[in-house]
C-alpha cells in the first residue's frame, strides 16, 4: 500500500519554560493510500492539536511529518497555503460554506483557486456532486437545504480537486442523528469507491465505528490502536466502547 502520510516522533508544546505545556508527546504513524482512519480521544488528548499540525495550521515543536514523501515540516511559510490547497481537503464540523454563494458556487470555488481552466469547472462540479447527490441542489443557497445537504456539498467541495488527503474534524457535530448517518454512509462511500484517505478527528464512538483504523490518543500520546478487520461495524463500536469506558470518556453523544 502506498503512504500517503506518515508523523516521526511528533511533539508539541505550549508556553514557555516556567509553564511548558505538552499537548503532543512523541506521537508516530503512517497512513495508506485509500485508508479510512480516526483519530479518537478526551478532551485535552491531543487529538485537535494533531490534526492542527499535520493540515500545517500550527507546527511542530519537535519531529517530522511527511505528506506524499515532502516534510511538511521544512515547508517554507510563504509556500504553505499553496501546499494546503493543491495536497489537503477539509471537512468542517459547521461546514464553512459560504452564504452568498450557491451550493455549485460553493464547490466550483475550491477549482478556481487550484487555477483549474475555467471550461473544466462545471463538468468537474456535475461529476462530484452526482456521486455525493447533491445534483438536484447545485443552484440553491446553503440556507435552503438541510444540514445533510451542506455537508455533503462540504465533502464535495474537499474531494473535486482529488486532494492526497481529507481532513474531517468532528464532522458529525453539527448534524442531528439522521443526517450523521447519512454523511458517515457519504464518507464511507467517499472511501470505498472514489478511494479518497480519510483521517477523521471526533469522540463519538458512533462516528468513529465508520473507520477501518482508530488510533485513541490520552495525555498527548498514542494509547491504542483498533483495526476493524473481518469485524462488522456494529462489532467494531461495540469495542470502541470498551476501550472508551476503559478511558472513562465521555460517552454522552453515542447513538
Amino acid at each position: 500500500m502506498k503512504e500517503v502520510l506518515r508523523l516521526e516522533h511528533i511533539q508539541k508544546y505550549y508556553g514557555n519554560k516556567g509553564n511548558i505545556t505538552k499537548a503532543i508527546d512523541d506521537i508516530s504513524f503512517q497512513v495508506g493510500k485509500s485508508e479510512f482512519i480516526g483519530i479518537m480521544g478526551a478532551s485535552g488528548s491531543g487529538k485537535t492539536t494533531l490534526l492542527n499540525c499535520i493540515s500545517t495550521i500550527d507546527t511542530v515543536s519537535a519531529g517530522h511529518i511527511y505528506l506524499d514523501g515532502t516534510d511538511v515540516t521544512e515547508i517554507k511559510e510563504k509556500k504553505l497555503a499553496g501546499f494546503r490547497r493543491k495536497n489537503l481537503g477539509f471537512i468542517f464540523q459547521d461546514f464553512n460554506l459560504l452564504d452568498t454563494l450557491t451550493l455549485g458556487e460553493n464547490i466550483a470555488m475550491a477549482l478556481t483557486i487550484n487555477h483549474v481552466p475555467a471550461g473544466e469547472v462545471e463538468g468537474h462540479v456535475q461529476e462530484m456532486a452526482e456521486k455525493l447527490n447533491i445534483a438536484d441542489v447545485l443552484s440553491k443557497f446553503p440556507y435552503q437545504v438541510s444540514g445533510g445537504q451542506k455537508q455533503r456539498c462540504a465533502c464535495a467541495r474537499a474531494m473535486v480537486t482529488h486532494p492526497q488527503l481529507i481532513l474531517a474534524d468532528e464532522p458529525t457535530g453539527a448534524l442531528d442523528s439522521h443526517s450523521a448517518s447519512m454523511l458517515l454512509e457519504t464518507l464511507r462511500g467517499m472511501n470505498e469507491s472514489m478511494g479518497a484517505t480519510i483521517l477523521m478527528v471526533t469522540h463519538d464512538a458512533f462516528t468513529a465505528s465508520y473507520a477501518k483504523r482508530i488510533l485513541v490518543l490520552k495525555d498527548g500520546r498514542i494509547f491504542t490502536e483498533l483495526r476493524r478487520g473481518q469485524d462488522g461495524r456494529k462489532q467494531f463500536f461495540g469495542r470502541i466502547l470498551d476501550v472508551m469506558a476503559m478511558l472513562g470518556g465521555d460517552l454522552s453523544d453515542v447513538r
